[in-house]
């Protein structure tokens, strides 16, 4: 045992000369990356804000004065042009852009067509299921009204009731990837905020230490080399 334990402590000073300078490096990245928020990085905080104005296009059924539209977007949904509409209020609809005739919501059925037609293996459905935009799934997290197609193989497949599109595919692997990705920025509830005291003090914390055990690696080898023979 005590020989296998050497042997180990062997491998353990090799590797961490090895690995060592990488992980304070990574160690150090990290700590500038979480040291101010994404938002601040991007430089969301320099735009000023600008009153919101209702989109008015002369002459089209689209947007009128009465319908107060904040972004259309045209697509091709069916073999026909379609713009989703979402007005000032937040609300969402479809309309026909050939003849400005509204677009009813989705229903489970069209939202089970939609995903065994744009999903690998989207026919092998185990469920259906709708949720209003205050109570979706945690792993979606985007508050508008969704249809969950749940697939077999663990995927959910998440539709917009009023949009008519996938609005996000979320696999087993993914939901995984969720998780440890709040383990790692340590945010367990919304796993969103990549900038908070926890996650720097650690971060401090972790880099003074890989700093300390590089400077020991030398201190080592110097009385190593300095033993008696």
């Amino acid at each position: 045992m005590a020989k296998t334990m050497r042997l180990f402590v062997k491998w353990h000073i090799w590797l961490g000369w090895l690995v060592g300078v990488p992980i304070v490096m990574w160690i150090a990245t990290g700590l500038f990356m979480v040291s101010k928020p994404i938002a601040e990085v991007r430089g969301n905080h320099l735009r000023i804000d600008q009153p919101q104005s209702p989109l008015i296009i002369e002459g089209s059924d689209l947007a009128t004065e009465d319908m107060q539209i904040a972004e259309m977007r045209a697509t091709m949904q069916d073999g026909r042009a379609v713009a989703i509409l979402t007005t000032l209020d937040g609300v969402t609809s479809r309309v026909d852009m050939a003849t400005g005739e509204p677009i009813a919501a989705l229903v489970a059925e069209d939202a089970r067509a939609i995903a065994a037609e744009r999903i690998v293996g989207g026919d092998k459905v185990r469920s259906v299921t709708f949720f209003n935009a205050d109570e979706v799934p945690f792993d979606f997290r985007r508050p508008m009204p969704v249809w969950q197609v749940a697939l077999e193989d663990g995927a959910h497949i998440y539709i917009g009731r009023d949009t008519g599109e996938i609005e996000a595919v979320r696999t087993s692997w993914w939901r995984w990837f969720d998780f440890m990705w709040g383990l790692h920025i340590m945010d367990f509830s919304e796993r969103e905020d990549t900038s908070h005291p926890i996650l720097i003090l650690f971060a401090a914390l972790a880099l003074i230490g890989s700093l300390l055990g590089t400077v020991l690696m030398f201190r080592r080898r110097k009385t190593k080399a300095s033993a008696p023979v």
